[in-house]
């Protein structure tokens, strides 16, 4: 197995991996004497509690950083469990948020207000699918590309709600959305938190493991 937690992105997701070799715990000749089966354990209980930990810290980072409901970020975020191979991974996905899920979205006659972003000229409501969202027209002279990243609607195509026939001449469509590129740099600075965190707890989970089998010794 390698040493060292790491990471790695593509442009719609990163993935945290971790994994750590017990002799990296500090005073590894303590546990010598234990069997494999129970350094095993002690490994697999460390991770787990370590991706746990993990991923809290991203989701209040992220939404302390880009002012967005802890909610949000979490269903952005999957913890996958260590599987035979000693690895536990933590998924981001990093696409775009759309807006209208970051907190309370309040229509004004101005716009749309929501988790103290204003999108002048956008109106609340449901177009397509069965929740309202953030939209504006692109022919909008509020609109500006930047506050809807990769999110241009057509008329043509997809389930749509009756507002679609009754403003047919409204389209396109641009759906309000918060980037996640700016997290992208952070990553590193979790991984190296999480694998440090990680060898703490497999310290503790081994120490555990000790003492079981030392008790069982004195019983027997």
């Amino acid at each position: 197995m390698n040493v060292g937690s790491y990471h790695k992105q593509s442009s719609r997701e990163g993935l945290i991996t971790l994994q750590a070799n017990p002799r990296q715990v500090r005073e590894f000749e303590q546990f010598a004497s234990l069997v494999p089966k129970a350094i095993n354990a002690a490994q697999r209980r460390a991770i787990n509690k370590t991706l746990r930990w993990l991923r809290t810290h991203v989701a209040r980072s992220v939404g302390q950083q880009e002012r967005i409901a802890i909610a949000a970020v979490r269903q952005r975020l999957r913890a996958y469990t260590v599987g035979s191979n000693g690895q536990g991974r933590l998924w981001f996905g990093l696409n775009p948020i759309e807006a209208s899920r970051v907190g309370r979205a309040r229509q004004t006659r101005a716009g749309v207000s929501v988790a103290g972003r204003r999108y002048q000229g956008a109106f609340y409501r449901q177009v397509y699918g069965g929740t309202p969202d953030i939209w504006i027209r692109t022919a909008s002279k509020h609109f500006r590309a930047s506050d809807y990243p990769e999110s241009e609607v057509s008329k043509a195509g997809g389930a749509s709600s009756g507002w679609i026939a009754e403003n047919d001449s409204r389209f396109p469509l641009a759906k309000a959305k918060i980037s996640l590129e700016e997290v992208r740099p952070h990553f590193e600075s979790w991984t190296n938190k999480a694998h440090q965190r990680l060898l703490v707890v497999m310290e503790q989970e081994l120490n555990f493991e000790m003492h079981k089998l030392s008790r069982r010794t004195g019983n027997g």
